[in-house]
């Protein structure tokens, strides 16, 4: 992994993470290192569910940071992930989001690669009556699309740039693999829905987001009265040693006037649903978490709220945006009751969600204020200024350690 220390301009402005300077968030060429030492780098990036491409011939398009793949299904049964760029001049090859194809052509020159990626014909490769033509040492199996590196479990697909990332086992740790497979035990994978939006702020806003509990019982009005992730509910924060990684634990309360929520302005006793089953979580897992929000560095955040699931992945556009896209998931073996609930209980999710609507308006919010400030920084103290974990909410140490990573691999 590249350590080698960035331009002194670049200078982190205290010895701990309690301080992070507004600059991170908005230096366009301290993006641009970030899409060549993270996303480019010896990371594990989420990519699809298995689900997605079920059949051979199936494939979906995607992102890693800012560069474009793709995601299919081989004639062999193997998943496999492309670089989404012509070999010949560099041009998108694929222009749909998700379909089946027998292989893929380039639209400019028509060169022509089967699912595996290797390139299969050339126009006029050899000329035509004598004249032109490529050169007579040229070799179609020297020009195929690059393949990353590729590891499923449970149903989930990431890939990296790297050739020879780390185990995926290892890069997760053991603890947060627990976590992992609690949501991916490998069962069959069913896909409800889609959402998708584009936030106009920094991406590590909305990983900052997910690593932070405090927020939970102050900004979401549904969290704070409905009792789904609030501060007097029983609750834990825990993350891997290097701090890339996190979950964020609770277990669901009820709409009760306490010490807690009556000093809460979002709290709202009166408040009824004209459809109560939106908060009607059955058991499903073992232990009595109702939420479960894991981070896996650097681009997704995986979902159980009640009986919700999805994946949100992370897709940078610059610095001063990001698009998040939710994928809405089942197990395939559950019966139609709990397909319904689970896309019913959605609703609380996604860019007009009940609840995450909220984390939309307020990155943006968080994005335009830092951006006229480059030399200030935000106060990271809640909980202390450790990164160790906890059994309640009040605390800012994942966004503390998530941030200690991220200066070991940028050389801040």
């Amino acid at each position: 992994m590249d350590h080698a220390t960035l331009p002194g301009r670049w200078a982190w402005p205290s010895a701990d993470e309690a301080r992070v300077p507004y600059w991170v968030y908005t230096d366009p060429d301290l993006y641009a290192e970030e899409q060549r030492r993270i996303f480019a780098g010896p990371t594990w990036n989420y990519v699809a569910l298995a689900a997605e491409v079920p059949v051979p011939g199936s494939f979906k398009r995607t992102v890693i940071g800012e560069q474009p793949v793709i995601v299919v299904r081989g004639a062999d049964g193997a998943i496999r992930v492309l670089e989404n760029r012509c070999a010949h001049r560099g041009v998108k090859l694929c222009q749909q989001d998700f379909g089946q194809a027998e292989d893929f052509v380039c639209p400019y020159h028509q060169w022509r690669y089967d699912l595996a990626g290797a390139l299969t014909s050339v126009p006029y490769r050899r000329g035509l009556k004598g004249q032109g033509g490529m050169p007579a040492d040229f070799r179609l199996q020297d020009h195929g699309l690059a393949q990353l590196s590729v590891t499923e479990r449970g149903g989930a697909v990431f890939a990296s740039f790297a050739a020879a990332p780390p185990a995926f086992e290892d890069y997760l740790g053991p603890r947060m693999l627990g976590y992992f497979d609690r949501l991916f035990s490998g069962r069959p994978l069913e896909v409800l829905g889609y959402s998708r939006q584009r936030i106009p702020g920094n991406w590590k806003l909305m990983l900052e987001n997910i690593k932070d509990p405090y927020h939970a019982g102050t900004l979401h009005v549904f969290f704070v009265t409905f009792g789904l992730f609030r501060a007097d509910q029983p609750s834990r924060i825990e993350m891997d040693e290097t701090g890339m990684h996190a979950v964020l634990v609770s277990q669901k309360g009820e709409q009760v006037s306490n010490e807690i929520t009556s000093s809460l302005s979002q709290f709202q006793g009166d408040l009824k649903l004209a459809d109560p089953r939106i908060l009607d979580p059955v058991k499903e897992f073992d232990g009595p978490e109702t939420v479960v929000m894991q981070t896996v560095w650097p681009n997704v955040i995986l979902q159980q709220q009640t009986n919700s699931l999805s994946t949100r992945q992370i897709c940078p556009r610059g610095p001063d945006a990001f698009d998040f896209v939710w994928t809405h998931f089942t197990y395939a073996d559950d019966t139609p009751e709990m397909k319904r609930r689970r896309l019913r209980q959605a609703n609380l999710f996604g860019p007009a969600g009940l609840v995450s609507v909220d984390d939309g308006e307020v990155i943006e919010m968080a994005h335009q204020g830092l951006t006229g400030f480059p030399g200030r920084a935000a106060v990271v103290e809640m909980g202390g200024r450790d990164t160790a974990d906890t059994t309640h909410q009040l605390t800012e140490a994942a966004i503390r350690k998530m941030y200690r990573h991220y200066r070991q691999v940028m050389g801040l």
